[in-house]
Order: C-alpha cells, then sequence, then structure tokens
C-alpha cells in the first residue's frame, strides 16, 4: 500500500476518500497459478500496462513505473506465503480533495492477494452457465471510456449481474449503445457460427480483455477462424457455441441464453479452453512468455 508491505487489518483509508465518494480509481484483476514449474502470474506484465492505460484515460498520473509494480504484486504474493491467487491492483484518488475536479487529490496504489475459487464454479466451467440479456445497456464511450477499468464503471455491471442471479441466471449480457451484443457483467463474450469465432469489436463497448486477446491468439495458432464485429441478440440464441472470457471467470462456456438451449459445450469451445488450460498449468511452452514467475 503506497510502497510499503501492510496488514490486511490496516489497509485502511480514510472516509473522504476520492474515490468512495466518485468512483475515481482504476483496478486490475489478475491469477497467479500453482503449477509443477511453481507459481506464476499469468501476463502480469499485461495488466499492470492496462491498468497505468487506465489511469491515463482518467488523468491519473501513477506514482510508480510498470516494472515496480510488477516487482510489488510478486513481492506480496511472496510476503502472503501464497502458492496461487487473485490479485487486485487499485490506483484511486486518496483523501485530501473533494468535488468534481480532482486533479489535486493524491494518487493511492494498492495491490491485494486472496485465495479465490473459480468465478462462475467448475461445474459452469464444464458445463456451461445460464445467462439473460440485461435490461441495463452497457456505457457508450461517449457517455465512460469502455476501454478503462475504472472502479466506478462497474455499478453498471453490478445492476446487470444482480438483475440476473435474482431472475435465475448465472451471468447477465449486456447490449452496447446501440442495442448490439457487448459483453457480460464482467467478461468479454463470444460466439461460434459454422467452426468460426466472433467476439463484439470495441466499437461495442467492451473492455478489451487480457484473456480475450489470449483467445485471439490461441485461435491464430490453431487455425481457428476469429473476428471482430457487431453483431445482434439473434447471432446469439443462434450460436452452435458460445463462451465467456475473464481473468476472474476464465473460459466459460454458455449452455443457456434467455431461456434458449445452446447445450453443452461444443468442440471449438472445448478445444480453445483445453488450450488455456495448458498454458496457465505452464505445460504449454508455446506461449512461456504469458508466464511471469514468482
Amino acid at each position: 500500500m503506497n510502497g510499503e508491505l501492510v496488514d490486511w487489518k490496516d489497509a485502511n483509508v480514510h472516509l473522504l476518500t476520492h474515490a468512495l465518494h466518485y468512483g475515481s480509481g482504476v483496478f486490475e484483476g489478475i491469477r497467479a497459478y500453482d503449477t509443477k514449474k511453481g507459481t506464476h502470474v499469468f501476463r502480469l506484465t499485461d495488466h499492470i500496462k492496462r491498468l497505468e492505460r487506465s489511469a491515463g484515460l482518467y488523468f491519473m498520473e501513477l506514482p510508480y513505473t510498470v516494472a515496480e509494480l510488477v516487482q510489488a504484486t510478486k513481492d506480496v504474493i511472496k510476503a502472503n506465503s501464497l502458492e496461487s491467487c487473485y490479485i487486485r491492483p487499485i490506483a484511486f484518488r486518496g483523501y485530501g480533495e473533494m468535488g468534481l475536479f480532482p486533479l489535486q487529490a493524491p494518487i493511492d496504489v494498492a495491490i491485494a492477494v486472496w485465495p479465490w475459487g473459480t468465478y462462475l464454479g467448475d461445474d459452469g466451467i464444464e458445463h456451461g452457465i445460464r445467462a439473460k440479456i440485461s435490461s441495463f445497456q452497457r456505457f457508450g464511450p461517449n457517455s465512460l471510456p469502455p476501454a478503462a477499468k475504472a472502479t466506478g464503471q462497474y455499478i453498471n455491471s453490478i445492476l446487470a449481474k444482480v438483475e440476473a442471479v435474482k431472475a435465475g441466471y448465472e451471468e447477465a449480457i449486456l447490449l452496447d449503445h446501440n442495442g448490439n451484443l457487448s459483453e457480460g457483467s464482467g467478461e468479454n463474450l463470444f460466439i461460434v457460427k459454422n467452426r468460426t469465432v466472433a467476439t463484439p469489436s470495441i466499437a461495442c463497448d467492451v473492455l478489451e480483455g487480457i484473456t480475450r486477446d489470449t483467445v485471439f491468439k490461441i485461435c491464430a495458432d490453431e487455425g481457428i477462424p476469429v473476428a471482430e464485429k457487431v453483431m445482434v441478440r439473434s447471432e446469439l440464441y443462434q450460436a452452435d457455441e458460445a463462451f465467456l472470457t475473464g481473468t476472474a471467470a476464465e473460459v466459460v462456456p454458455l449452455r443457456e441464453v434467455d431461456d434458449r438451449v445452446l447445450g453443452e459445450p461444443g468442440p471449438v469451445t472445448k478445444q480453445i479452453q483445453e488450450t488455456f488450460y495448458s498454458i496457465i498449468k505452464a505445460e504449454n511452452d508455446r506461449y512461456a512468455d504469458y508466464l511471469e514467475w514468482v
């Protein structure tokens, strides 16, 4: 926390922290995995670079370099003696100035780690989950920058997620500001049709996910056609397969959307899953550069 290792119970912020009142913070979700070769953090530098980009979109200059934050992440994992964990770096405007012009507020930076299992459950990864199209739209680029992973922006995702769970589903799918497919509440969306993979483009208000990018690389390497494009909701209903990707969720198939049954995970989804899990288990040397060893 701000350059020092701090006990969990002492990692506190002031009541008048700017980010608490206005959501003026940016963050990342990262995972460390225990493998036969040791503990690695998956695409750690790429995540920290995105944190820096998110901060830039909100005129927040981070007081630490990417290299310093990468090393600090490893230090926190080692200090907690964790072999696998979820990692939450966060940079936020701290105590010092209230109001809507915050550029004089200090930028606080913290990194927390804790054990956290699969976000949507092991059964979801194996058999798929049920999702619904949310009544809450994803915000558009002229309202907030979807390219930023910012704290306040996730109120949008919270509303969609709560609505879906209360209705008996496990996840929400949001439409973009034009009514086209966008993403899940915390995941990117992929559709498979005729063994071709497609995902909503950045014009559809999506966050450019690290796992999303990994799927692009897997598809390119394994000869699976993949494209970014604008898609309407009926394309999801009529898909041969569909899945969600994200650091917390990893690669999760959709077996049902709005009570339209897509079925058990299909061959393309399984192929992508198999390769992804071989990477994070350090069993695939082709992607060795993605693994940053603690």
